[in-house]
């Protein structure tokens, strides 16, 4: 009986050997359901994970910039570094990003505020080299109303009494070849023609979005791509314009792979990029409109010319095309 006995404990033993081996090599874990559940899994708040590091401040950047290259929320970036509106960054400061503990940022961001509905922001005593949002002179409402063109003989209907009609004109009226014959009632000449439609308009987010250029979609957006955005076909000099108003809080060449580049705020929440324009047409600090050409297209950072367009919410890339009206 010992024999036997010895070599039963003797297997008990390999095979507790064999499988505290096994546990030193495997790392995972597994987490068992609660008792009277089927296997699930548990579902994460939505976070957005942060690059962690650190970022040496460079001539030419923003702090808008910043984020915008590292993929992170500018108010992010901003209250990680202790840094107040207007967001004055300087050569060589060195900012993190990610907050304390490199833990991920939950997209816990206050409701956007139309930027249009901001006072411009007050000039900084202080001369840094890029301010991330230079104020924007507002211009006076005109003392009065400049109507081009002709003026009609008669004051129009449900004009106040008393408007006193304008003076009737004593140049001579030319008839010009194949125009319609001038009606008694001086009816002003029809107005030039608009520019090239690029859709109409779309509202989403709070801002009210436009097609920037008026070429043909050559390039989707696609989520893993190294600079997501969608590309639109053109040539060189074509006009880029603002996908909607906005302040524009970087214009340069200093992000890699983008050439001369144009980022506008729009909100609290939604940023348009404008890349590998052949040159730019404002400045930071300037505040531009929906339509506004503040670009010429061009190839720089591309092989070809194209707009190389992006729309971030929160700091994240989105499709643009859920924000552009059809066309």
């Amino acid at each position: 009986m010992l024999v036997p006995m010895n070599g039963y404990l003797r297997s008990i033993a390999l095979t507790s050997a064999i499988l505290l081996a096994a546990c030193g090599t495997q790392r995972s874990v597994v987490v068992e359901p609660a008792a009277g559940t089927g296997p699930s899994r548990t579902v994460e708040p939505a976070v957005r994970p942060s690059p962690g590091g650190s970022y040496r401040v460079s001539k030419g950047d923003t702090l808008y910039s910043i984020a915008f290259r590292n993929g992170v929320d500018f108010r992010d970036l901003a209250s990680w570094n202790n840094i107040a509106a207007p967001y004055t960054i300087w050569p060589g400061q060195e900012l993190k990003l990610a907050p304390p503990g490199g833990k991920p940022v939950a997209a816990t961001h206050p409701a956007p505020a139309v930027v249009a509905a901001k006072a411009p922001a007050t000039a900084s005593s202080t001369s840094p080299i890029h301010p991330a949002s230079a104020p924007v002179q507002a211009s006076p409402p005109p003392a009065q109303a400049h109507v081009e063109g002709p003026v009609a003989a008669n004051p129009p209907a449900g004009a106040p009494a008393g408007t006193p009609a304008p003076a009737a004109s004593t140049t001579p009226v030319v008839p010009v070849a194949g125009a319609p014959a001038a009606t008694a009632s001086n009816t002003p000449p029809p107005a030039p023609p608009s520019p090239p439609s690029t859709g109409g308009t779309r509202s989403n987010g709070g801002v009210t979005w436009r097609w920037p250029a008026d070429g043909s979609l050559i390039k989707r957006f696609q989520s893993g791509d190294a600079i997501p955005g969608i590309e639109i076909a053109g040539k060189s000099g074509d006009p880029v314009r603002a996908a909607a108003d906005g302040v524009v809080v970087y214009s340069g060449n200093g992000l890699v792979g983008y050439g001369e580049l144009i980022i506008v705020k729009h909100n609290d929440s939604y940023l348009s990029a404008y890349g590998h324009n052949n040159k730019r047409l404002v400045k930071e600090g300037q505040r531009v409109t929906a339509g506004q050409q503040i670009a010429e297209m061009g190839s720089t950072g591309a092989s070809r010319d194209e707009l190389q367009f992006q729309i971030r919410k929160d700091g994240n890339p989105v499709d643009p095309m859920g924000y552009l009206p059809s066309r």
